[in-house]
């Protein structure tokens, strides 16, 4: 047999823990191409026999170095003992501190977090990164799912560090890679039985966090045993994790702006007319729903994984492979807001001002019987997001040269809302109301008159209650694949030939859902009533909002309890699901169903001569999607079996079928020249296509309509786009790369995507039934006949778009015991022009411009610095990271009243940095303490919207304003 020693093995069979060295040896890992001693590269599924100690940071900074070195493509790479002394809790942490990756706080909408939940490449959005383990895909949920749709994107909280052996950052393609991410992807690499050097093997971690907002203590637990049999041919490792935390999040939220309407009585005060022919806005508009918001979560990630290795030939090996990971993430929202979406414009403010087309202060005199608050309490019991997959391979050495991989594999993911627990109250009877902005850097001043931290009815009463239930998103997938090598011998510069397959099926679906109302049966009309609503309370934190920097803003706010919620929602809330119309809770809005199949075959040649080396490739992916969503009926469609009227649309709703098939070879190149004898200085080049699917958001999900108030009315909405193409990315990519001295780098690359089939929004228009005149009827229609009217619907719609930018990489090693590293991205991605939109009916409109903004997810500066010491008994490592804003999606304009016919409103997250310590003492062989402190410097999250590109007419104004606080982990960690 003909086994060839490389760098890149020697570092996929290293399995690390915290404060120690574990041998390896005679391992099989996937991973990407490397390069060998003689100079030609060997790729997957290399085979080393010698054995490979590390030590420290130190070591394994310098076996990811040598990693980075090794491969022919460009890659980057965190090794397991770095891992272990990063101050990082998940992968996606983990990961930050490469350079070309960002990190982002949360999955979308819900607002930023103190963990990070997402990764990307190069300034992408997170869905255009393809994330993998051991090189298969992996299905996850989200804990926050309502409102339907759902993103490609990877969950990085379902994945504790400690389970990790490396992490490969591909920057680029090879035709022997899954496709689907654009930008590239990132392999997170578990560790196997057979790596071990000791036939025994246990490991644990004990220890505890302590959050600083909620002032809370939770215990946190990590576990490995392995064992193999003497020769190495049989092994089983077993690992498990049950992690604890308190969150609390203080926050300001403004939910988007509203405008003025044209007559309303602030509009006569203030002069104002149409700002456009045949418009019900003024054009001057002002924060909508100002308000202090409380959110607190506990939350609960356990897990384990098992996996079992054989070596049933000299030449066949089998591995089962299984891992579970959930995340109980019950949590309580209360947001005590200022009424101003439906009071000030019907109101004469003894006071104002305006800045242009904003207004930016106003204060509203007391007037009795008038509600001036708006009180919303979302208790969510039992939410929670999951991650689970198995895996059986065979790798197979049919001949001296020839070797065979085939794999199955299921995996799955869950999203679960099962029960919104809800009271929205109005608040602040008889009470004056003012707010006040400040600009983007501090929230804005507000005020509520009256006694808020206490529980009064005679200043309190019901407004509604809501919420989604049983809502389940199930994301799942099966594969089986098959991958062969070839290795030409002595063969000049072909070094040798991949070649496979792949077959999968993936599913996407959102079956169930609930939407609750108040059951005004039980006289629940009738509060405020002391008989009825609790009269017992609690209230925020004394500190509450004290890192945000606010002037002016309600303290000390009452609240009911879960427990409370409950129970009020148990007697008082309707979820009944019936096919009577008049009191069915089905909700059409959260329904979906996605499913592909996914064929791939590829072949890939691999290349080497003197000081160069390289692969080429082509991959032919071809898919057929087969999408359902619902909508409310459209004039030109009738209502399809299974869909009674509920009581959201006593018209009936219809699910929508749509079929698309496409088919792509995607070519992929890759040159690495060695430019001096020793290989320290390395030039690389890169060209490749890649798709990306689109989001399943985007693709699916419900087609929200807002109503116009009049027959004659146009109404608007906001839908998904099943006609979406993927996005084909054309790809370039050079660097160069001196390695200079041992655990030193000097690095600099340049890159270019070219991005065709983006998406961003723009809007077409429909003619649907207007339920709500068609519901509550009029004088013209007391009949409660159909009524349709015209909407313009905000839809993702396909854009071109680029991505260009720079990276810097500095790692420099300080004496014996000290190490340093830089590294800054630049990047500038933008989107451009327009695309034929689809009518209603499915015909094809009108051309219109759609994008013309930044790139979602885009920062355009990235930076990290970190410094370390390392002895043999003391190490710490500092890390700040900073990301610059980036646009983060859209959100609607409403306006002061009823109906909506404005356009999405674009938001960013304001740029942020994050300061994280991590302190490690070794006490011998068998035991170590570390100390990890993460957003030592509590940044405040920042969130804005731009009104003028959304046509509006005024620029920059502020969002959103969060503080998570600090977390601090201590933890012994014990080897045996």
């Amino acid at each position: 047999m003909n086994y060839r020693k490389t760098l890149l093995a020697a570092s996929i069979v290293t399995s690390l823990c915290m404060s120690g060295a574990i041998s390896a040896q005679d391992s099989t890992q996937p991973t990407s191409q490397t390069q060998q001693n003689d100079g030609k590269p060997k790729t997957k599924d290399a085979t080393t026999l010698n054995t490979v100690t590390v030590h420290g940071i130190r070591e394994s900074q310098q076996l990811s170095l040598d990693t980075k070195q090794s491969s022919v493509s460009h890659i980057e790479v965190v090794s397991a003992e770095d891992i272990g002394k990063l101050p990082a809790k998940n992968v996606a942490d983990t990961i930050a501190q490469l350079p070309g990756v960002n990190i982002s706080d949360a999955a979308g909408a819900e607002g930023g977090f103190d963990e990070a939940d997402r990764a990307s490449i190069r300034g992408s959005a997170p869905s255009l990164t393809l994330t993998t383990l051991n090189g298969h895909t992996v299905a996850s949920g989200d804990w926050f799912i309502t409102g339907g749709g759902g993103s490609r994107s990877v969950s990085y909280a379902m994945f504790p560090s400690e389970i990790v052996s490396q992490v490969v950052v591909h920057k680029g393609s090879e035709a022997s890679l899954l496709e689907g991410g654009a930008a590239g992807s990132i392999d997170i690499i578990t560790r196997k039985p057979l790596e071990f050097a000791k036939p025994f093997s246990a490991e644990a971690s004990v220890g505890g966090v302590y959050s600083d907002l909620p002032k809370d203590a939770k215990p946190q637990f990590n576990g490995l045993v392995n064992w193999k049999n003497s020769d190495s041919t049989f092994g089983v490792m077993l690992q498990g994790f049950y992690e604890e935390r308190s969150l609390q999040r203080d926050g300001q939220e403004m939910l988007g702006y509203s405008y003025i309407p044209t007559g309303s009585a602030v509009a006569t005060q203030l002069g104002l007319g149409p700002a456009r022919p045949g418009s019900a806005s003024t054009g001057v508009f002002y924060p909508n729903l100002p308000g202090a918001a409380l959110f607190t979560q506990e939350r609960k990630r356990k897990g384990a994984s098992i996996d079992l290795e054989w070596k049933a030939l000299d030449n066949l090996t089998f591995n089962l492979d299984g891992f579970y990971s959930k995340m109980d993430a019950t949590d309580y929202n209360r947001n005590y807001m200022l009424r101003l979406r439906d009071k000030l414009p019907g109101d004469v403010l003894t006071s104002y001002t305006r800045d242009g087309n904003v207004l930016t202060s106003a204060t509203e005199a007391a007037q009795p019987g008038v509600s001036q608050g708006i009180y919303d309490m979302i208790s969510r019991p039992g939410e929670s997001e999951s991650s689970a997959y198995v895996t059986l391979d065979a790798d197979w050495k049919a001949t001296q040269n020839l070797d065979f991989k085939f794999q199955g594999g299921y995996t799955r993911g869950t999203g679960n809302t099962p029960t919104q627990d809800v009271m929205e109250m109005d608040t602040g009877y008889g009470q004056g109301a003012s707010y006040s902005m400040n600009g983007l850097g501090k929230p804005l001043n507000w005020t509520l008159g009256g006694n808020n931290s206490v529980y009064n009815p005679a200043t309190v009463g019901l407004d509604w209650i809501f919420g989604d239930q049983g809502v389940h998103v199930i994301d799942k997938e099966h594969w089986f694949q098959a991958d062969g090598e070839f290795d030409f011998d002595d063969a000049g510069p072909l070094s040798s030939l991949q070649f496979g397959g792949r077959y999968a099926k993936h599913t996407h679906d959102s079956p169930t859902a609930v939407a609750q109302g108040p059951n005004f049966a039980t006289d629940i009309s009738t509060a405020p009533n002391a008989t009825i609503w609790p009269t017992s309370s609690n209230n925020y934190p004394g500190g509450f909002a004290g890192d945000l920097n606010v002037g002016q803003m309600p303290g000390g706010i009452w609240y009911w309890t879960p427990a409370q919620l409950a129970q009020l929602n148990d007697k008082y809330a309707n979820r009944v699901v019936t096919n009577d119309p008049g009191t069915s809770r089905f909700y059409p809005n959260d329904i979906y169903a996605m499913s592909e199949k996914n064929d791939a075959l590829y072949m890939q040649v691999n290349f080497a001569g003197d000081r160069w080396s390289g692969n080429a490739g082509l991959r032919y992916i071809s898919t057929t999607e087969d999408i359902g969503y619902t909508a409310p009926s459209q004039q030109e469609a009738k209502t399809a079996p299974g869909t009674p009227p509920s009581a959201f649309y006593p018209g009936g709703w219809y699910w929508n079928y749509y079929n698309h098939h496409y088919g792509k070879v995607l070519p992929s190149f890759n040159l690495k020249f060695n430019l001096n004898d020793d290989g320290s200085l390395i030039s690389r080049f890169a060209a490749s296509q890649t798709l990306t699917r689109q989001d399943y958001g985007q693709l699916a999900g419900f087609l929200s309509l807002s109503d116009p108030q009049s027959a004659g009315g146009v109404g608007s909405g906001t839908g998904p786009n099943p006609r979406l193409k993927p996005i084909l990315s054309t790809n370039f990519d050079a660097s160069l790369e001196w390695y200079y001295s041992e655990r030193g780098l000097l690095s600099a690359s340049v890159y270019a995507m070219d991005l065709n089939n983006y998406y961003d929004y723009g809007t077409t228009t429909g003619t649907y039934l207007n339920s709500y005149l068609t519901e509550n009827g009029n004088k013209d229609n007391p009949n409660h006949t159909p009524v349709y009217n015209s909407y313009l619907v905000s839809i993702p719609v396909n854009v071109n778009g680029n991505l260009k930018g720079v990276e810097l990489n500095w790692v420099q090693p300080i004496g014996e015991h000290f190490g340093t590293s830089v590294n800054y991205t630049y990047s500038n991605g933008h989107s451009q022009g327009g695309t034929y939109l689809y009518n209603a009916d499915g015909t094809q409109g009108s051309q219109q411009s759609a994008g013309n903004r930044p790139l979602f997810g885009t920062s355009r500066n990235t930076a990290n610095v970190s410094a370390f010491y390392e002895d043999k008994q003391w190490n710490a490592r500092i890390n700040y990271t900073y990301r610059s804003s980036f646009y983060d999606g859209m959100m609607p304009v409403t306006t002061g009243g009823l109906g909506n016919t404005m356009p999405l409103l674009p938001y960013y997250q304001a740029g942020a940095g994050y300061l994280s310590l991590s302190l490690g003492y070794t006490v011998n062989e068998h035991l170590s303490f570390s100390f990890d402190a993460m957003n030592l410097n509590n940044p405040t999250l920042r969130y804005y919207v731009s009104g003028s590109q959304a046509g509006l007419g005024f620029g920059k104004v502020p969002e959103a304003f969060y503080t998570n606080g600090r977390q601090y982990y201590l933890t012994a960690n014990f080897k045996f």
